[in-house]
């Protein structure tokens, strides 16, 4: 069924309110049929042992006593709803019966549960009667029972004009019902189509913009503020590529730029043997540097995307830290660099083994870049109450407190004018604190005269792994 929502709020609610309308006018109905039953039947059982006071009694014969009476009231008023009573013998004979029954007779039921009082419907001259009988009794002994009878013919058409009515208000109340929450569901869902039009007119050209927040805190308010946080994320996200984008570009430009200087001039003239092999080998450290960038930047990539292809597994971080450091021994002995390494008794974790191999080769390495020659690199694995730490301390270059907001962010570098011999593109750390936020976990930085410049990594207890 295609429906506005509108429509759909109307119909839900008119369908919810049938029900309960149904199930209350079913109630009235049967309450007043009950309640006319119960005016007949109380009115039987009172003539019924009125009458029975009125009959005398002779052998095995009995009649009313008064019913000459009987007569001269029925020539004097017309009953509306006249009582008709009957008086037969065990055997069910007439005895004697009311004046107003004429030639007719009121129909008498031998059967045990119909002699003590219960009510019955039955048919006069085919019209709809109430009737009941009780027994007559002298000394003990049943001589017959008294029959009395009423018309239902009035509960029978109080009974079929509550019906009427009902069957012809109940879908006029429903269409009613129908048209009143439409409209009232137009205005309340008119907020909505004030949140739609403003949301359609946020777009990548005016993501400034956002959508006024309703004055009541309700729903549409809680709904309104989602989605203005929502836009905020996505300018965010927006400017953090915009902002990428260009320094990625502006990366990529200089070693091209460097490598097309170089070429350019080297075919101005001719060259010795030795000034082409020294060009050739300078733009091939240019293309190495710009490969080394292409992969981070498909790193960064991958870490922005879809991450639903993690792994996870124990990763003994001793051994971790031991291979990465066989991986750079040169450059450790180039610059007569120590590493002083403290293994806690706990150093297994469940964790990517890519991702932190990623993180641990890129502190390690910056700690060796950074370092002065000859002094030491520290690094601990600590197993604290919470947390398995893991320290990366090195002796070089410090960095300042304004820096270490922005050390983070892509492409950039503190002091990288002043710092011009140490190379790199400014993506590692913003490599590491991707992948730190990918695994859940914490990364702190401190730099100080003493002990240095510390990274340290913080994983939760539930990482451990159990030997």
């Amino acid at each position: 069924m295609n429906l506005s929502f509108k429509n759909r709020i109307a119909l839900y609610y008119m369908l919810a309110t049938a029900a309960i309308i149904a199930v209350v006018f079913l109630i009235i109905y049967y309450s007043v049929r009950a309640v006319a039953y119960e005016t007949v039947d109380t009115d039987l059982t009172y003539e019924a042992y009125k009458h029975s006071a009125e009959i005398v009694i002779e052998q095995d014969s009995f009649r009313f006593i008064n019913k000459d009476e009987w007569m001269e009231l029925e020539h004097q008023k017309v009953q509306v709803y006249p009582v008709f009573v009957q008086l037969v013998n065990v055997s069910g004979q007439i005895m004697d019966k009311s004046p107003n029954l004429k030639t007719d007779s009121l129909v008498f039921h031998s059967e045990k549960g119909f002699g003590y009082g219960a009510q019955f419907d039955t048919y006069l001259e085919n019209r709809p009667i109430r009737q009941m009988q009780i027994p007559i009794e002298k000394e003990g002994l049943r001589k017959g029972y008294i029959l009395t009878a009423m018309s239902l013919e009035g509960p029978i058409l109080v009974k079929n004009s509550l019906r009427k009515n009902l069957l012809v208000l109940y879908p006029m109340v429903l269409i009613g019902l129908f048209f009143v929450t439409r409209f009232l569901a137009g205005r309340s869902i008119k907020p909505v189509r004030n949140i739609t039009k403003s949301a359609h007119r946020i777009t990548r050209q005016s993501l400034n913009e956002r959508i006024p927040l309703p004055e009541n805190k309700d729903e549409l308010y809680h709904l309104t503020s989602s989605i203005n946080e929502l836009v905020n994320r996505m300018q965010k996200a927006i400017e953090r590529e915009e902002q990428f984008t260009a320094d990625a570009s502006h990366q990529m430009r200089t070693p091209l730029a460097v490598i097309k200087g170089t070429l350019e001039v080297l075919i101005r003239k001719s060259r010795t043997e030795s000034e082409y092999r020294e060009k050739i080998n300078y733009s091939i450290r240019e293309i190495d540097r710009m490969s080394d960038l292409v992969e981070q930047l498909l790193i960064m990539a991958r870490l922005d995307g879809n991450h639903s292809h993690q792994t996870e597994e124990p990763v003994n971080l001793q051994l971790l830290i031991d291979e990465i450091l066989l991986r750079y021994k040169g450059h450790i002995e180039e610059k007569a660099l120590s590493v002083h390494i403290d293994a806690g008794y706990q150093n297994t974790v469940i964790t990517d083994p890519y991702y932190i191999d990623l993180i641990f080769e890129n502190l390690i390495s910056n700690a060796i870049k950074y370092s002065r020659a000859g002094t030491v690199i520290e690094i601990a694995l600590l197993d604290k109450e919470d947390t398995l730490s893991c320290r990366i301390t090195n002796q070089g270059i410090l960095i300042g407190p304004e820096d270490i907001d922005h050390l983070f962010q892509p492409f950039y570098r503190a002091d990288a004018l002043r710092h011009k011999e140490f190379k790199g593109s400014g993506l590692g750390l913003s490599i590491v604190k991707k992948a730190c936020d990918f695994l859940d976990l914490e990364i702190q930085v401190t730099s100080r005269e003493e002990p240095g410049t510390t990274f340290e990594l913080s994983f939760p207890k539930d990482r451990l792994h159990n030997n």
